[in-house]
């Protein structure tokens, strides 16, 4: 039998809905406020919650907000209900989390409807403390989006690709995408390509705002169809939130499709912290050098860690060389090797390292600020840091397969001179890393 909460401070109300889906096969909880409701949500971790909006206490969107944010909870169907049927309710309940907008009076009919066809696929692990666990399916990186700045298609950039970063990570049973560049659309057809009407969420980690790490986001498929969930996590941009970064592009006359209007669940969410958790994956975020609010992430199990700096630029190159400051060239410098060491720890021991390796050294020369690192400063971090694993990433737009051939192989000289056995590759689009594989996949 299904489970279903449902939040109502009316009696009248809370007893018609009750009868009727009793009748209909259903275990019904009622709580007459926000707090019991959200209180038999988690205890219970039901199909379905059927929560009114205008309540006195905590009302039904901060109900809804709150359940959103609980990852035990993220399988459950949302229903939000009103006896004020405006617009603006019915946008500001979607945004606030509700899967769907029911105003009263509630038709029987549609509402038994609604809750038999979006939680007919409900999981088996519904009632686990995780949802669903490694399947043994492989664990694996791969890449759908490596170039910096703007998408080059062509002939020139064939092999390496010219769509924007975006990759996907299979690690600890969790689906784990770093950036929304162009690169995501295709991630989203070979995603419903794979799990069809039986959908796994999906984690998305933004490492900053910049356009060429979000551009792609409108046209990322799983939006765009019902009983999808997607969770957004990054930091806010300077004086803008997450959410409204995303919301804006979508926009008109940018777009013509509204976030609000999306028929996915999508969840944003600010982070505060630089060490959390996705299910048994541990994150671990670090500030890093480029303009704006940006990170690198950690990705971290028992068996392995991925690191991701796609935008970076060595902080002892800046400070000696753009930063303007009134400090001494001694005080810059030390600054600077201080937060190296920083990121070196930062990355230390990875197993495979994504890292911005935009320039050659005679262009980096000439672009010292931009935030971005030359082929030779990449390969020095990866050593240092001891990686196992270097993927060059964050392409120039300028740069043709050859041109990346040539820096790939430049690298692979400096680690060896180095005496490091430091694998290096370019990163390239489509390509896959299988880290369940006894010996790396080559050409990452």
């Amino acid at each position: 039998m299904k489970t279903i909460v449902v939040i109502d401070d009316d009696t009248d109300v809370r007893r018609v809905l009750a009868e009727l889906l009793r009748r209909n096969q259903w275990e019904v909880l009622e709580a007459a406020n926000g707090d019991r409701g959200i209180e038999l949500a988690r205890r219970h971790r039901p199909h379905a919650i059927l929560c009114d909006l205008l309540m006195p206490g905590t009302n039904g969107f901060t109900v809804c907000s709150t359940i959103r944010a609980d990852r035990t909870l993220r399988y459950s169907l949302l229903l939000a209900m009103s006896g004020r049927g405006f617009e603006d309710n019915r946008i500001a309940a979607l945004e606030s989390g509700a899967d769907e907008f029911l105003a009263k009076p509630i038709d029987p009919s549609h509402l038994l409807s609604l809750l038999n066809s979006r939680t007919s696929h409900a999981p088996a692990a519904l009632s686990s403390s995780r949802p669903w666990v490694d399947t043994g399916e492989g664990e694996w990186v791969r890449f759908w989006g490596v170039r910096g700045s703007v998408p080059v298609p062509g002939p020139d950039t064939v092999r390496y690709g010219g769509n924007t970063a975006c990759i996907e990570v299979r690690v600890g049973g969790e689906i784990i995408i770093l950036d929304s560049g162009t690169g995501i659309r295709a991630l989203g057809e070979a995603l419903d390509a794979e799990f069809g009407e039986h959908p796994r969420p999906v984690t998305l980690l933004v490492s900053h705002l910049h356009w060429d790490h979000v551009q792609g986001f409108p046209f990322f498929k799983l939006l765009y169809t019902t009983g999808r969930s997607l969770r957004v996590l990054g930091f806010e941009g300077p004086g803008e939130s997450l959410a409204s970064v995303f919301a804006k592009q979508m926009q008109t006359p940018h777009f013509p499709i509204s976030l609000a209007q999306l028929p996915a669940h999508v969840q944003f969410e600010e982070l505060h912290s630089l060490d959390f958790s996705i299910g048994s994956v541990r994150v671990q975020a670090a500030f890093v050098n480029h303009p704006g609010i940006c990170v690198g992430y950690r990705l971290s199990t028992e068996r392995f860690s991925v690191a991701y700096a796609p935008d970076h630029e060595p902080f002892i190159r800046t400070c000696l060389e753009s930063v303007k400051t009134t400090a001494s060239e001694a005080d810059r410098k030390e600054f600077g090797r201080r937060e190296d060491e920083r990121i070196l720890e930062f990355l230390h021991g990875a197993d495979l390292l994504i890292l911005d390796s935009q320039f050659e050294a005679e262009e980096y020369v000439k672009r010292v600020g931009w935030g971005h690192s030359s082929v030779e400063d990449a390969v020095d971090m990866a050593v240092r840091a001891q990686a196992k694993r270097l993927c060059l990433f964050h392409h120039d737009p300028s740069h043709s397969d050859e041109q990346i051939d040539r820096m790939a192989q430049y690298a692979r000289k400096l680690a060896s001179k180095a005496g490091s056995p430091l694998i290096v590759e370019a990163a390239q689009e489509g390509a896959r890393i299988e880290f369940s594989a006894a010996v790396p996949v080559k050409g990452c």
